[in-house]
């Protein structure tokens, strides 16, 4: 299963709870990235956070499940404070 979790509001709201998932979810063979619309040059605080436990994908603020699509890249489940910005440009 690929989980696709948001950043902003998202993981920044708990991140030792979303480490512990991340974590406990690759022991199960789970495939997490982190999916966020900022820019790659906004993403120094997501690099040494959550970037250290996954892959993390800057849509620049394009609709995430759109962007993503075009790398060929479909999340089983997503995990954001705002599932709007999955189907919507911000």
């Amino acid at each position: 299963m690929l989980i696709a979790i948001d950043f902003d509001d998202t993981y920044t709201k708990d991140p030792e709870l979303w480490n512990n998932f991340i974590s406990n979810a690759k022991n199960r063979n789970h495939e997490v990235i982190c999916v966020t619309m900022r820019y790659p040059e906004e993403g120094k605080e997501v690099s040494r956070t959550i970037g250290m436990r996954c892959k993390v994908i800057f849509t620049e603020r394009q609709a995430k499940k759109k962007f993503l699509q075009t790398m060929n890249i479909r999340p089983d489940v997503w995990i954001d404070d705002n599932p709007l910005w999955i189907y919507q440009n911000g």
